[in-house]
């Protein structure tokens, strides 16, 4: 850190023990998503530690969303302290699911093992490194400066890695996000502790079926297979589709450089027989597919309109429909993000470039993320336009075998938050 003398400064420094320790405890809890396990583990841990901070706290189940159920229950916190007179609210968000282990690695994924100035596990960097962060930075801040004027709050929140419906969507609908009870909101994603991330792509998810005959496999004349028409459709996305989206580009700040194009990913294939059960030893049975399905995930540009996106596949169809005797299909869609980006002189976002100059002794760079992250709800839900995602860790470790954080990239990131709460907030 550059800005030694600053008594926020020296209270953050003070805790980097506790922030490591924090770091460790909160990827000691693991939060699979899915099923969603330990939500409300997590949840009551950072709720008492704030609570007996003096910090008012609720617990808040998203009942009824997607995958919330009694065995897996969505449960979400949120913390305010309020501060010695009126001012403007800043809310730290962070989503406290990881993914899936997965493997290659070389560290326990459960244990927040230290090794090298690192704290490694599963969600070190996405997001528990970001998460614990906020928390230091707040408690600093307040230790400083015990009459600040406003409030401030930290979430922890459900499901982002599979939409966030069940947390900050769930939220926002209840007012948690509205502009007259939060002004500021920061959400520290893995973005690298001297970026500024405003935002993010749009995406379309969709599930397009090809329609066959069964019929017996020595006779497959007798049929019509689902599996060749859908053959039909993925050579017309490589002969036209890929083509088109390669020559389409944005002024959006998109990292990494491949992703300020407009991208396609199909993800996933599925047609014909089912894949059987594990032990069975049988042959599969003779059968033309009379069904074959695929999932595609399209990313598109702040320049691009989503009915647009949306007739370019359905145009594509049309076309195979035109060239090909006895093709049908269906295509269902399944999820859908309009990209959102802040203006670079938002009040949150001049307050963070400010402290990133301060503690770095660097101005920011100013990104926009490939993917969609919680920005999404509080922007088109909770109608507020001054968030931003800032935080420690690199946003390449995420999701990959032997995560990590760094420590001094955490307490560096501690600093700016905590300056960002001064700014705004004294």
């Amino acid at each position: 850190m550059t800005e030694t003398q600053s008594p926020v400064i020296r209270e953050v420094e003070a805790r980097r023990e506790a922030l490591v320790a924090l770091c460790q405890d909160l990827i000691r809890i693991p939060t699979l998503n899915p099923p969603g396990r330990d939500y409300l583990k997590i949840c009551e841990m950072l709720g008492g530690r704030l609570r007996g901070a003096g910090w008012q706290v609720e617990l808040i189940r998203a009942e009824g969303t997607p995958g919330d159920s009694d065995t897996w229950p969505r449960w979400n916190m949120v913390a305010r302290y309020e501060g010695a007179r009126p001012g403007d609210c800043v809310h730290f968000n962070s989503h406290h699911d990881v993914v899936e282990v997965g493997h290659g690695w070389t560290v326990p994924p459960f244990d927040g093992v230290v090794k090298d100035g690192r704290v490694y596990g599963r969600g070190a960097c996405d997001m528990k490194g970001g998460l614990a962060a906020s928390v230091i930075a707040a408690e600093a801040f307040i230790a400083a400066n015990p009459d600040f004027a406003g409030a401030v709050e930290i979430s922890a929140t459900a499901d982002e890695e599979t939409g966030g419906y069940g947390g900050v969507a769930y939220l926002a609908e209840r007012g948690y996000f509205d502009p007259e009870r939060v002004q500021h909101v920061i959400i520290p994603e893995p973005l690298n502790k001297d970026r500024i991330c405003l935002g993010h792509r749009g995406v379309w998810w969709a599930e397009i079926e090809t329609h066959g005959r069964i019929a017996h496999g020595s006779m497959p004349f007798l049929g019509d297979s689902a599996i060749r028409h859908m053959g039909a459709v993925l050579e017309e996305i490589e002969a036209t589709l890929y083509p088109l989206l390669a020559s389409k580009h944005t002024a959006m700040p998109v990292v990494p450089e491949g992703a300020r194009q407009s991208t396609l990913n199909i993800n996933s294939i599925h047609g014909g027989e089912r894949e059987p059960e594990d032990g069975y030893t049988g042959l599969p049975a003779p059968c033309v597919a009379d069904r074959c399905r695929i999932v595609i995930d399209r990313r598109f540009l702040i320049e691009e309109d989503i009915d647009d996106v949306k007739a370019e596949v359905r145009s594509l169809l049309e076309k195979v429909k035109a060239d090909r005797p006895g093709f049908d299909y269906e295509v269902r869609e399944l999820f859908e993000v309009i990209p959102s980006m802040t203006d670079e002189d938002a009040p949150v976002v001049r307050s963070t470039a400010a402290a990133i100059e301060k503690v770095l002794g660097k101005r920011p760079d100013y990104v926009v993320s490939p993917g969609t992250y919680d920005q999404k709800h509080i922007d088109r839900i909770g109608r507020l336009k001054n968030c931003i995602a800032y935080g420690p860790g690199i946003l390449d470790l995420a999701h990959q075998p032997d995560e990590w954080v760094g420590i001094d990239d955490m307490v560096d990131s501690a600093g700016v938050m905590a300056l960002v709460l001064e700014e705004l907030l004294t």
